[in-house]
């Protein structure tokens, strides 16, 4: 295996612009292709961060200079790339979320152990520094008996974000607020929290008329520990304030703002404990008031760590199998919306 690993692009989309930058600050990758249906978007793309344009996905699945395959395609369309990358060999990242189907994310997974590839799920926020430090925290016992996980995502978007591209308004190929802006702190919840018994939500559209669409979530959660919580999740509170993850248990709660701890308190206090709490910085953009307004550096941590799970022989830390229980409790959330009633899980 050469020093670097070779990594090529399906989809040159607004995402694309992280993982492009994510995969040339990494020491261990190098961007060799892309492909896009889009002449415009891929020349732009390539401009930008370099690589050839590969004349077809067949043609960049046939390159055997190209070990990784990022699929940054629309969300209901993940799996198309995804399964005939790893049946040509390819190890694959998938944005998030997986798939919009349980089925399909599951086929996923099968094509990857018929493979013997490494398929990961570009959930990139588990890679922040304060969830790294509450994820230890829950291991090692320091909350006692979990209480209460929330989160609450209070963003804006213009009407002009939903029309930018054709699959940004249509529910069924992957839009709206829970499944494409919420996925990420929803997974943050059962990546901390452990999974949901009961869920029950109601989705609303207050900002953006144009658009047939929920761009709010409410949610309340009974998790499987008996701990409970909410999601407040909206793309339409003007102009945008941080993301806020919070944990509480019977001996401490840890609270995230943006992606700097907010409250770091603990009974048995640790010598490590004041410098967690410097962690992170306000300076630092996390989305909250635009959807190219954040930093690259989480998608490198994710490009860094499928390097590492390649050379190890090991598995990415965010496999497809625990993103799965993240899409499950969305769909059930949805399913909750549109039925008017609580949804136990599993599905």
């Amino acid at each position: 295996m050469s020093e670097t690993l070779g990594f090529g692009i399906v989809g040159c989309g607004l995402v694309s612009q992280f993982h492009g930058a994510a995969i040339n600050a990494s020491e261990g990758a190098e961007l060799i292709a892309a492909c896009d249906l889009n002449e415009e978007r891929l020349n732009e793309f390539v401009a930008k961060f370099g690589g050839e344009k590969a004349a077809s996905f067949e043609a960049l699945l046939s390159d055997d200079r190209i070990d990784v395959v990022n699929v940054l395609t629309p969300n209901a369309y993940h799996a198309q790339f995804a399964i005939p990358a790893m049946d040509a060999g390819k190890h694959v990242i998938v944005e998030k979320p997986p798939e919009m189907t349980l089925e399909k994310t599951d086929a996923m997974i099968e094509a990857s152990k018929r493979n013997g590839v490494k398929l990961a799920i570009s959930l990139q926020v588990r890679f922040r520094k304060p969830i790294e430090r509450v994820k230890e925290a829950v291991e090692s016992g320091r909350f006692g008996r979990l209480l209460c996980g929330d989160t609450f995502m209070k963003w804006f978007r213009p009407t002009d974000y939903y029309l930018m591209d054709d699959w940004r308004s249509k529910r069924e190929e992957g839009a709206g607020v829970t499944i494409q802006h919420a996925f990420h702190y929803i997974d943050l919840l059962y990546h901390l929290m452990g999974p949901v018994k009961r869920v029950e939500a109601k989705m609303t559209n207050v900002a953006h008329q144009q658009v047939e669409l929920e761009d709010t979530l409410l949610a309340f959660l009974e998790y499987e520990n008996g701990a409970f919580g909410v999601v407040e999740a909206s793309t339409g509170l003007w102009p945008g304030t941080d993301i806020r993850v919070e944990i509480n248990g019977e001996n401490g709660t840890a609270i995230m703002q943006g992606e700097r701890i907010a409250t770091w308190e603990f009974r048995d206090e640790q010598p490590e404990d004041e410098a967690i709490r410097q962690i992170g910085s306000e300076v630092i953009r996390t989305a909250a008031s635009g959807a190219a307004d954040f930093a690259y550096f989480e998608h490198q941590h994710m490009i860094d760590d499928m390097i590492a799970a390649i050379r190890s022989d090991g598995q990415p830390r965010v496999t497809a199998e625990s993103a799965r229980g993240t899409l499950e409790l969305a769909l059930a959330m949805y399913r909750s919306a549109d039925e008017g009633r609580p949804i136990d899980l599993p599905l």
